[in-house]
């Protein structure tokens, strides 16, 4: 380490543990009440704005995707009460799984942004070349003689993963040509399947951000290719914002209120940031402080959690601690955060905390053997969050003397992928959970 990361670790004393890849639970010290935060840079009107834009996109994505009739058009998750899980836990609350894990197209939390800023592009370059007009059904899209105009341009993007697929399946529906940029971190099988759907894969012995740094120059000598930026792009958050309202209308069915008396808990978990910071942002517009957001990472990645505790946000990079980037958690295996989603939420975000590779495999498995329900390693790192937050040392730091309404709290695992992963790579992971013990 250089003497500049020796300074910030003498004066950010917690970084001692990261660095050592402790599992650690750190409750921001930056957090303000909300109705103190001032000067958002993303309003509610601006969520609204890409749900109407989603509702528009509908009959074009019901005609598109076979397993969208059903919710005519609707990519939604369920909230499902996990009863068995609660107990196994023992919780004071109520433990509720946001199942963004069987999320149709993409299978995962990416469905979300990626394929909202590609309609977004879509419906742009429609706009400007006479494709649709405000009276069209986008329906129209669906014509091979758009679908031939669409096939002119590109779409790029840097991903470990999930993101790839998402914005492959959805570009290649569209027509586009579509290269995703991988890093070292990316599961084969995710490569094969965007082959399979048509999609160029450039794979690179780096991790994430090369792949992102790459991705975007390369795209930026093309004037007909779009570079989706994971870490800077406004339009992924606002695209992940739209669950917030969903949630909401959920909760609402569910009768499970959310008031200073009745606080909802929920845990994301983070790579660069833009899935996780999307949602809570949202869920801060909506909930103010009686939502509590707290972002996951592994120990061997954790940027979010050292950008926003030494107030550096993507100056520095978890490597520059000399930590490796290496996890199970390949959809969280990113060295360097969002500095446009850290410093967003740098006065919203409640907590970060980390979870170890044998935790998130101990979560799946105890996870799919109560309640028949499969994620993928990374999206179980919420239920780490829901087990520190109820312990009672933390609550009375945390919550002071609100600790008393625990009891009437909703937690909220964001189960943020899985469903597309093979079934002889689910039962190796359930294999390796169920021999471990933490």
């Amino acid at each position: 380490m250089n003497k500049e990361i020796e300074n910030i670790m003498e004066e950010y004393i917690l970084l001692y543990d990261i660095v050592s890849k402790k599992p650690v639970f750190w409750i921001s010290d930056y957090k303000i009440p909300f109705s103190e935060v001032e000067n958002f840079d993303v309003r509610m009107s601006d969520i609204q704005d890409a749900e109407e834009r989603l509702e528009r996109f509908k009959p074009f994505l019901k005609n598109e995707f076979e397993e969208l009739v059903a919710s005519d058009g609707l990519i939604e998750s369920e909230l499902t009460k996990i009863k068995k899980m609660e107990k196994k836990l023992k919780l004071k609350g109520s433990l509720y799984l946001k199942q963004d894990n069987e999320l149709q197209v993409a299978g995962s939390i990416k469905a979300r942004g990626g394929i909202y800023e590609v309609l977004k592009h879509t419906e742009k370059l429609a706009f400007e070349n006479n494709l649709i007009d405000e009276f069209s059904s986008y329906e129209e899209l669906s014509k091979e003689e758009n679908k031939k105009f669409f096939s002119k341009y590109t779409i790029q993007v840097g991903s470990t993963g999930n993101l790839g697929l998402s914005i492959g399946i959805i570009s290649a529906k569209i027509g586009y040509k579509v290269i995703v940029h991988m890093s070292s971190d990316a599961k084969t099988w995710k490569k094969d399947l965007l082959r399979e759907k048509g999609v160029k894969v450039v794979e690179y012995p780096d991790d994430y951000s090369r792949a992102v740094e790459e991705g975007r120059r390369l795209s930026d000598l093309d004037k007909y290719s779009y570079f989706i930026d994971d870490e800077k792009s406004l339009d992924l958050f606002l695209g992940y914002g739209v669950a917030a309202s969903r949630l909401k209308k959920q909760l609402e069915a569910e009768k499970i209120k959310v008031d200073s008396k009745n606080p909802l808990f929920v845990y994301l978990p983070c790579g660069v940031g833009g899935g996780p910071g999307g949602i809570a942002f949202g869920l801060k517009l909506l909930y103010g402080d009686n939502v509590h957001c707290f972002f996951a990472e592994p120990t061997h990645s954790p940027c979010m959690l050292i950008g926003m505790y030494t107030k550096t946000y993507d100056k520095y990079s978890v490597q520059d601690f000399g930590l490796d980037n290496r996890t199970i958690a390949d959809g969280l295996a990113v060295g360097r955060a969002s500095g446009f989603v850290s410093r967003a939420l740098i006065e919203l975000l409640n907590g970060v905390y980390t979870v170890t590779d044998d935790e998130l495999y101990k979560y799946q498995y105890e996870l799919y053997n109560s309640e028949k329900i499969y994620l993928e390693p990374s999206a179980c790192a919420g239920f780490k969050g829901v087990v520190e937050v109820e312990n009672e040392e933390r609550l009375e730091l945390y919550l002071k003397n609100n600790s008393k309404y625990m009891k009437n709290a909703t937690h909220i695992v964001w189960g943020t992928g899985g469903s597309l992963v093979p079934e002889p790579i689910r039962d190796k992971q359930l294999s390796i959970g169920k021999n471990i013990n933490i």
